[in-house]
């Protein structure tokens, strides 16, 4: 996802919140592949920090996400403060559990 108005929609769905980032769900019209994007704000720390988050976020898509994902649905992660310093396996139970 890159359009803001996904993100935007993707605000309205079920959220789910864990120490390291929150899960936003969206159930879109039309039968279509579901779709997954990142949020990492600059109150999370600088460029460096943000794409190690990005990075992460995109690998457990791939390894959690992917493999459960419904079509008609949007995934949107959104990086707290707390997640950089999350251990990768945490993050990937916290994952599981919030799907």
């Amino acid at each position: 996802m890159s359009r803001r108005a996904d993100f935007l929609a993707a605000n309205k769905g079920r959220r789910r919140v864990t120490p390291g980032f929150i899960l936003l769900t969206h159930i879109r019209e039309g039968d279509a592949e579901p779709r997954v994007g990142f949020t990492v704000t600059k109150k999370i720390g600088n460029a460096v920090v943000r794409n190690r988050m990005k990075r992460r976020f995109r690998a457990l898509a791939r390894e959690v996400i992917a493999p459960v994902a419904q079509n008609n649905r949007d995934y949107v992660l959104i990086g707290r403060a707390g997640g950089i310093e999350r251990d990768y396996a945490t993050l990937a139970r916290e994952l599981a559990a919030a799907l």
